[in-house]
């Protein structure tokens, strides 16, 4: 008799969301296995930024369940679901412009207090971003763009998490600053890391996804292997198109 199958490391069975009248997700079903790479598509509006902040606890579903290894996360504080492994990189970057970028890196293990285990984190992310170590002692705020992203995901793994959730980290780089952004993510995952990744530009998403998930006013309208999602003849006018402006 062969063992019961492990579950699956993040699992969102039926949730709904809602923001007062507003339907932000409706009965989403979700399930993400150690190791994989998921791409979480849509146009603006779709909800897929929410999706991400109801795993991170950040808003509460109105019905469903949300769980982490098997165990419901519906009394888990913010705090403690980055505990558990979860990481969540913001839209929009989110670093401390004003401190320097060694600091940015030093907040993302804030929760940490394995002091040298967290020195050698840090040096590895100097190593996997060389211009992160070249710039350590400069203000996050004169960045780049693209340096800013590499900052915020760089910040988001040295909490050492299980799962990192991803929310449009190619938004506003230059192409040749969104396949070096894809290009890390991909090694990440390589190396084993769980990716929950929200994005709009589809055909970077799932060059290098396992599968991929499209939400459309807030309920699943589409998933299936990233090879088949590419293949799809309506993806991109009938499932990505440009909605309403507000949550991704």
């Amino acid at each position: 008799m062969s063992p019961p199958a492990a579950p699956p490391l993040l699992a969102l069975r039926g949730v709904s969301v809602r923001y007062g009248p507003i339907s932000a997700l409706q009965d989403i079903d979700l399930q993400i296995q150690q190791g994989e790479l998921v791409a979480l598509l849509g146009s603006n509006g779709a909800g897929k930024s929410t999706t991400l902040r109801a795993i991170s606890r950040l808003v509460k579903p109105v019905a469903g369940l949300i769980e982490w290894r098997g165990r419901s996360l519906a009394r888990t504080a913010t705090e403690r679901t980055v505990r558990l492994g979860i990481g969540h990189c913001p839209e929009g970057r989110r670093v401390l412009a004003r401190q320097s970028v060694a600091v940015n890196l030093e907040l993302g293990a804030y929760l940490r207090r394995d002091r040298r285990a967290i020195a050698r984190d840090l040096q590895r992310c100097y190593e996997r971003f060389p211009r992160l170590g070249e710039r350590r002692s400069q203000p996050a705020g004169s960045l780049s763009g693209g340096e800013q992203q590499m900052l915020a995901i760089a910040r988001s793994l040295m909490g050492r998490p299980r799962l990192l959730l991803l929310d449009e980290p190619s938004l506003g780089l230059a192409p040749l600053l969104v396949a070096e952004v894809m290009a890390i993510l991909q090694q990440l995952h390589r190396e084993g890391l769980t990716i929950l990744l929200v994005e709009q530009n589809a055909h970077a998403a799932l060059a290098i996804a396992d599968r991929g998930v499209v939400l459309q006013a807030g309920s699943i309208s589409l998933s299936g292997s990233a090879a088949e999602l590419m293949a799809h003849p309506d993806l991109k006018d009938t499932y990505l198109g440009e909605g309403e402006p507000g949550d991704g």
